[in-house]
């Protein structure tokens, strides 16, 4: 596993047990987003570092972690290997890792953070949400996208931020709002009842309205979700989706997969 040494600001390789404590970023792709080839461009210096890797190893190491992960400049994607390697493995360094930072580039806070939520599920009216950071953030592109609904479930703890890297508030905090904007129940999302004890239809309910920029993706993106393995391979694009249904039905006795 590669990792961002957040005060030498270099890249540092980890095997096995010798993994130490990490930070994981979740966050959507810009137009131009920094690769491992490109990080030795920057130096030592935050100056030249995009806002979101530089805020990224401010914040974990203020959390006292030295070590952060990033899939932009984390993975050697000219190295097919490897990135089948990563893309398998990513719910489980998602699940380890110490805490998920949750960047929302899309959003700007008009005060320092969200109100916490205060009300059970069954007791929520839409009219409490009704201010300006709520709207905001439940329009984030965040939301929408194929890869973060692992990087919401896999992590026992996820923090979020706004674009300036303001503190917004953890899935905790946000769980009631996190549930009116993903559909997902609140025990998922929390982590007190396992993602595994949900029926595979209603997994993919939770993907339904997501997206993947590549085709294949939006495949690869659900194999932690249903704890499945198979090759990448781009360029096949739909029938990605029909190796991921068949992997499914050979793992899982659920016969929700036929009615989805």
């Amino acid at each position: 596993m590669r990792l961002i040494n957040v005060r030498t600001r270099r890249t540092e390789e980890f095997y096995g047990k010798a993994i130490p404590k990490y930070a994981i970023l979740s966050h959507t792709w810009g137009l131009r987003e920094t690769t491992l080839q490109t990080m030795q461009t920057f130096g030592a210096s935050y100056k030249r570092w995009p806002l979101k890797l530089s805020g990224l190893c401010m914040q974990a190491a203020d959390d006292g972690i030295d070590y952060v992960w990033v899939d932009t400049c984390c993975i050697n994607k000219m190295d097919l290997v490897e990135l089948s390697e990563a893309i398998n493995s990513m719910f489980t360094w998602y699940q380890k890792a110490d805490v998920c930072y949750a960047y929302l580039a899309d959003v700007e806070l008009q005060s320092e953070e969200l109100e916490p939520d205060k009300l059970e599920p069954d007791k929520l009216e839409p009219e409490e949400h009704a201010t300006r950071n709520w709207k905001a953030f439940c329009r984030s592109r965040w939301f929408t996208r194929g890869w973060t609904l692992q990087e919401l479930l896999a992590p026992d703890q996820v923090k979020f931020y706004d674009s300036k890297w303001v503190f917004i508030g953890t899935k905790c905090t946000l769980s009631t709002k996190l549930q009116v904007v993903t559909g997902i129940p609140r025990s998922f999302i929390l982590g007190a009842t396992p993602v595994s004890e949900a029926s595979v239809a209603q997994r993919f309910s939770w993907a339904a309205n997501r997206e993947t920029t590549r085709v294949e993706d939006m495949a690869y993106c659900l194999l932690g979700l249903f704890n499945v393995n198979m090759p990448m391979i781009y360029g096949e694009r739909e029938k990605a989706f029909v190796r991921l249904q068949r992997e499914i039905m050979n793992v899982h006795r659920d016969q929700s997969i036929l009615a989805w």
